[in-house]
């Protein structure tokens, strides 16, 4: 079990974490026709903005309240309540999600409260959009529990609670927000090759895949749509991946009664193995020939990579869920986890992260743990680049963002091919760094010393 050391500075050097409002931002993307709202000022969303734009390199919907120094001391109600109907009258959305800022979360305002005032009074203005709330202070938390929060208050918002008659092709995937966009398509794929129909909430494979629309889109397009999020009771079993991800399959079961099973991880043989048994199970039909061959691949790449990870020591900066997937796949593999640093200690994964030590903290503690370490590989997202190369260690580029190389969100994590692929990147580094003798440095005479001082004694024959 690791030993979890929290944060005893002041100030954060180097950042690693996202704050809890992109979180919850980016879950709302995957939704079809959606808008993201940020209450708070411009600049908070500004920041939230430029990170999705260099890691996704797309136009990328995002609105602000724009609350001024008045609205901050007299309260934002009023600009909330503007920001939503213009929205409305300019957009049109499906779906409105509000993420609340450190700015208005430090006046303590029933933002609840408020919206709910606001839905009553301009009900007949705001129909055919949904409105959802997420309290997501940037000063608590980190990314992957404003996404968890932005999904329950989904759950919770728009679908109709009551049990309903369960579809047994039908099954609900919460996915984490560490997923990335070929991941979320290679399980939607999976699962339809057991014949089986996934709801993915949220889906930004659908939103954020780089695809172009024929015209100019104002929201989202793509992803899970709205009309399905009200529909999840009809689903027969939900599976949720990412510890963090607990939270809105608990308010599934509590609303609809649908069953939820949790994957801490799918990078992992046993792991994506129980995942497809489970699949099999519900469909009652074989594991497809293409899945068993995906999984063979995987065998292989095991065979062929494993020699490359042997007494290597890695360094993982990431969210407690990707932490955790990253470190056992590594350790599956032979390596050591030399440094482990994370953005938040409140998750419950962070004691199976297999290490000995958790540090709570930044790209700084990383680079001087790195360092003292002797570590073999960063992982961590492109802010680690400068830490990487002021010690001289290879970085594997994970997470969110990554603006310094292209199609980070079709890179696979997952199942049996993202599995694989990983493999491949990480030896392939580790070959690409490893030092190869030269014959000349072969030589055995190269490197003899010629000067006097070192020469031979020589002996006079007397």
């Amino acid at each position: 079990m690791a030993r979890i050391v929290h944060q005893t500075k002041q100030v954060a050097i180097n950042p690693l974490k996202s704050s809890q409002p992109l979180g919850a931002a980016f879950a709302y993307l995957g939704v079809d026709g959606a808008m993201p709202l940020f209450h708070g000022s411009q600049g908070c969303t500004s920041f939230a903005l430029v990170l999705f734009v260099r890691h996704f390199k797309e136009t990328i919907p995002l609105q602000t309240t724009a609350m001024d120094e008045v609205a901050t001391i007299l309260g934002g109600a009023d600009h909330l309540e503007e920001a939503i109907l213009n929205l409305k009258n300019r957009t049109k959305p499906s779906l409105i999600g509000i993420c609340t800022t450190a700015l208005v979360e430090t006046r303590g305002e029933d933002f609840a409260g408020d919206l709910a005032r606001i839905k009553a009074k301009r009900a007949e203005e705001l129909a055919g959009t949904e409105v959802v709330l997420s309290n997501t202070p940037d000063f608590d938390g980190a990314m992957e529990e404003g996404w968890a929060k932005a999904v329950t208050s989904m759950i919770e918002g728009v679908t109709i609670p009551g049990e309903r008659v369960r579809d047994p092709k039908k099954i609900a995937i919460l996915p984490g927000w560490h997923l990335t966009v070929a991941d979320i398509e290679n399980i939607r794929e999976t699962v339809e090759s057991f014949g089986l129909t996934p709801i993915i909430l949220p889906d930004i494979s659908g939103a954020l895949d780089g695809t172009v629309p024929d015209r100019w889109i104002p929201t989202t397009y793509g992803g899970t749509k709205v009309e399905d999020i009200r529909n999840l009771g009809e689903c027969f079993q939900a599976i949720a991946i990412g510890e963090h991800m607990r939270g809105p399959a608990e308010a599934l079961q509590a609303a609809t009664g649908v069953p939820y099973a949790l994957f801490q991880q799918l990078s992992g043989m046993k792991a994506i193995d129980r995942f497809i048994t489970m699949l099999a199970m519900i469909s009652g039909n074989p594991v497809p020939a293409k899945v068993r061959r995906r999984r063979a691949q995987l065998q292989d790449a095991l065979l062929d990579g494993h020699f490359h990870f042997g007494g290597k020591r890695i360094a993982i900066a990431a969210e407690p869920d990707h932490l955790y997937q990253l470190s056992t796949f590594f350790t599956g593999l032979g390596a050591e986890i030399a440094v482990a640093v994370t953005t938040t200690g409140t998750s419950g994964i962070l004691q199976k992260v297999q290490t000995e030590v958790v540090q709570v903290g930044d790209l700084a503690d990383l680079e001087a743990m790195a360092q003292a370490a002797e570590a073999d590989l960063i992982v961590a997202h492109s802010h680690g680049r400068q830490a990487a190369e002021r010690i001289g260690v290879p970085l594997m580029r994970v997470g969110f963002p990554i603006f310094d190389r292209l199609g980070s969100q079709h890179k696979l994590t997952v199942l049996y091919e993202g599995a694989r692929d990983m493999i491949f990147e990480a030896a392939n580094i580790f070959q690409s760094v490893q030092l190869q003798p030269t014959p000349e440095e072969l030589n055995p005479f190269r490197n003899r010393e010629t000067d006097n001082d070192s020469r031979p004694t020589s002996f006079t024959r007397h």
